[in-house]
């Protein structure tokens, strides 16, 4: 039972006095059974919500009751806002700054100062620390495409810099490492799809609306397919860059070499991004091994200095 979509349910019956089983079912993609237990957690919650019978009727919480602020715990109010502010920061919209301000009108004041502290200690902000112009336009367009069901058309630049023209779907936005992106049916491709934000140019809201399929959801998390995939390497860096480094393997895979370096074990894919990752760390890093991949990286400098005239 998550407790996000019990507060969520709260908030609805506050600002819509009525609502049906199957329309809150429909609002948080549960089944209806799934709603009565939700609704008897909200009662043994303390907050008093009865169902009306026949033609018109559903849930409403009781006439004249007010929410007694001590439902919500200081620390459960800390979470709400500390997760709601992040999300706020990334998303914005007056939806969530509505759930936002209603979930600060239920701080008492004789302890506001505590929780908002509580609340600041955590800051949740996974923007990029400058700002993508290219990107956050977009983002409206596919609220309202995703709200609405309604079909986007866009450019796309694929991998190899493949420009192709897609008329997709959309059903979700992810963000994941600071990079959103949109899952979709592509009617292009004929198949789910997850697309860049940052690659697509051109995109277009249609008036042309979409009767929803069953979503295909996204793989997220590629951290056992990664492992088959990956080898060690060994580098010898500079001890500028170890913080640097540090973002992509554990300190203890450093030993010093000498006053200012460090050999470090590196877990490493044979593909486009991590060979350009080594040339990310600059002349402050050398490849030892294996010998293909120091001779791959070899093989690609020399190509680089071509371009500016060395050898």
């Amino acid at each position: 039972m998550k407790v996000d979509r019990l507060v969520s349910m709260i908030l609805v019956l506050l600002e819509k006095e009525r609502v049906g089983a199957q329309e809150l079912a429909d609002m948080f993609e549960v089944s209806p059974r799934t709603i009565y237990r939700d609704i008897d957690a909200i009662n043994m919650a303390g907050v008093p919500v009865r169902g009306v019978p026949g033609a018109g009727g559903g849930f409403e919480i009781m006439r004249g009751y007010k929410i007694d602020n001590k439902v919500f715990s200081a620390a459960d109010l800390s979470a709400l806002l500390t997760a709601l502010s992040g999300l706020f920061s990334m998303v914005g919209g007056s939806e969530l700054a509505t759930v936002l301000a209603k979930v600060k009108s239920f701080i008492p004041a004789d302890r506001a100062d505590d929780i908002l502290k509580k609340a600041g200690q955590i800051c949740i902000d996974p923007a990029p620390w400058t700002a993508d112009r290219a990107v956050h336009p977009c983002l409206e367009t596919v609220r309202t495409a995703l709200r609405e069901s309604r079909l986007l058309q866009f450019g796309y630049m694929a991998h190899r810099g493949v420009k192709t023209r897609r008329t997709v779907e959309p059903y979700q936005l992810v963000l994941k490492n600071s990079q959103w992106y949109l899952q979709g049916y592509c009617r292009t491709k004929n198949d789910f799809r997850l697309f860049k934000l940052s690659r697509t140019f051109d995109l277009q809201l249609q008036q042309t609306s979409f009767v929803p399929r069953d979503q295909q959801r996204p793989v997220l998390d590629f951290t056992d397919i990664l492992k088959s995939m990956q080898i060690e390497i060994e580098l010898r860096i500079h001890r500028s860059i170890a913080d640097i480094v540090l973002a992509y393997c554990p300190y203890e895979h450093f030993s010093p070499d000498g006053d200012t370096h460090y050999r470090v074990r590196f877990p490493f894919v044979e593909n486009e991004y991590h060979y350009n990752l080594l040339f990310h760390f600059g002349d402050k890093c050398e490849c030892l091994g294996p010998p293909h991949v120091r001779a791959e990286v070899k093989r690609r400098a020399q190509r680089i200095a071509a371009i500016y005239g060395g050898s």
